[in-house]
């Protein structure tokens, strides 16, 4: 665990560099604050910021000399004791061009936005698309028109955007600061338009510098297209926190809060709990019982399927409901010795129960993931398996109350779908050091995988001796265990970060907070149940 923290420390400090110090003290030598100096100035002093996306791109884009966090810093904050999201552009990566994984870092930002009915900020500073890459990041749905599309919606929904431009804003993102309520400018840095000075000379033959072009002045005082100008970063930032300190309230979801209380049992202790070894049995009650206020824990069906723990708790005073994957072999009544982390028919069944209750009781939900997937074979299929999944999956899936996600050990083919994976929309998930996401485990993935080579290699007429079928074998699991990595997962945004496991309750703790923001207006409808 303390090889695995240190390598997230290195990876993260590595990330808040964005384009390298070179790339910085040029950035800063124009005056300006770099991405991460704007949102420290932006939020209240020692306010809490939770980073999303913080892996976005790593180890990606290598031919382009990679893209640092996806090119843009997201995170949710407070500004004048308001939370909201910040968006803010890297200009010290690539210019802050935007390549394809920063479109969709964008787009994730502004779905938090629009889920939590969270005020967004944008702090442009970007040379527009990335034109190498223009075909991956232009013309689809969830590409770079979806965060227009977003802006008239989130308008429409009455979600307060304010843009700040602080530096480049070109083409099609000028739209994204003008289509905010809000559009402020820094003097001397930021500049607007949709075509540049040598684009202009080239399509109409007109000469003129970008500043007469887009600059503060023309747009402040000629055009009408920003809001107003600043001399400096801090003087438009110092603008948007007096916007906030106005705003109005709107009403609550209602989730319930009390004091908060730490847990009675050792956090420090959850680095302690989740083994090296995934065949290994660990309990999950020590992990919740360490994650809950007073390590107080109500069971819901504690003696019936026993592989799915389900039970209500505080987490920093807020109620949750938690669905949780045991890891220790378990024996049911019938005599049946079950393995952990695998989900039987029962354990389905009851979890699909509990998530109904919770959103018939207004009560969030949280899972931990350390799931290998549904129990398979005849006796499991005959006793209606895929039925009792199925009905977990629709409980689950047609959840109206915000759902967390953690990915605490292995989160493998169908358990991450019935577990609350990306797919299923939970308002923001998490994978600890310790995750794993995909299909199936790398040992069985890579037994699967030599098969289907030999066996094509076999149909050609080549046969494999044993050093060659060994090779093959080393060769496919490394390939495997390097997508198994939670920066794998975390590099494509399928989840929102890689974290420390102490931070598990802050996440949760301002998740609730966000979601609080949006009252549920829509009735809790399973469909048709599988029954």
């Amino acid at each position: 665990m303390n090889d695995l923290l240190t390598e997230l420390s290195h990876k993260l400090q590595k990330v808040k560099l964005g384009g390298g110090q070179k790339k910085i003290d040029t950035h800063k030598a124009k005056g300006k604050l770099t991405a991460r100096e704007r949102i420290d100035y932006l939020a209240d002093d020692g306010a809490n910021q939770l980073e999303i996306g913080a892996f976005a791109g790593d180890g990606m884009y290598a031919d382009e000399g990679g893209c640092p966090g996806g090119g843009v810093v997201t995170v949710i904050t407070y500004v004048k004791g308001r939370m909201c999201v910040v968006v803010s552009n890297d200009a010290t990566v690539k210019a802050g061009a935007w390549f394809p994984i920063t479109a969709k870092k964008i787009l994730r930002a502004q779905e938090i936005a629009m889920e939590n009915r969270l005020p967004i900020v944008y702090l442009v500073d970007s040379a527009g698309v990335y034109l190498p890459m223009q075909d991956e990041v232009f013309p689809d749905k969830e590409h770079f028109g979806r965060i227009f599309r977003n802006n008239a919606r989130m308008s429409s929904l009455g979600v307060v955007q304010i843009s700040a431009i602080m530096g480049s804003c070109v083409a099609g993102g000028a739209y994204l600061p003008i289509m905010s309520d809000y559009a402020f400018i820094v003097e001397g840095t930021g500049s607007v338009f949709l075509a540049g000075s040598y684009l202009v000379k080239s399509a109409i033959g007109e000469s003129v510098d970008n500043e007469t072009l887009g600059g503060a002045s023309t747009h402040s005082e000629i055009s009408g297209v920003t809001d107003n100008k600043y001399p400096d970063d801090k003087a438009c930032l110092d603008a948007i926190k007096k916007v906030f300190d106005k705003m109005g309230h709107d009403v609550k979801a209602g989730f319930d809060r009390i004091t908060s209380a730490p847990p009675a049992k050792n956090i420090n202790e959850l680095h302690h709990i989740i083994l090296q070894d995934r065949a290994k049995p660990y309990d999950m009650l020590e992990v919740i019982d360490r994650l809950v206020d007073n390590s107080e824990f109500e069971q819901y069906k504690e003696l019936y399927g026993k592989t799915i723990i389900c039970g209500l708790g505080r987490i920093d005073g807020w109620a949750v409901g938690i669905v949780a994957n045991q890891r220790k072999m378990v024996k049911s009544k019938q005599g049946e010795m079950q393995m952990g982390g695998v989900i039987y028919s029962d354990s389905a069944d009851k979890a699909a129960r509990f998530i109904m209750n919770c959103n018939q009781q207004k009560i969030p939900l949280v899972f931990l993931q350390d799931v290998s997937g549904f129990m398979v074979g005849s006796r499991s299929e005959h006793g209606g398996i895929i039925k009792d999944g199925a009905k977990m999956v629709s409980a689950m899936a047609n959840s109206v109350v915000p759902k967390f996600t953690f990915i605490i050990g292995n989160s493998y083919g169908a358990g991450n779908y019935a577990m609350c994976g990306k797919a299923y929309d939970p308002r923001l998930i998490y994978s600890w050091v310790t995750g794993q996401m995909a299909v199936m485990s790398g040992s069985s993935a890579a037994k699967t995988l030599l098969q289907i080579q030999e066996a094509a290699l076999k149909s050609k007429g080549i046969e494999v001796d044993p050093q060659k079928e060994q090779e093959l074998l080393n060769d496919i699991t490394r390939k495997y265990n390097e997508q198994l990595s939670p920066y794998y997962a975390a590099a494509r945004l399928w989840t929102d970060g890689v974290i420390d496991p102490l931070e598990t309750r802050k996440i949760i703790s301002m998740g609730i907070e966000a979601a609080n923001h949006a009252p549920i207006t829509e009735r809790y409808n399973v469909g048709v149940i599988q029954t």
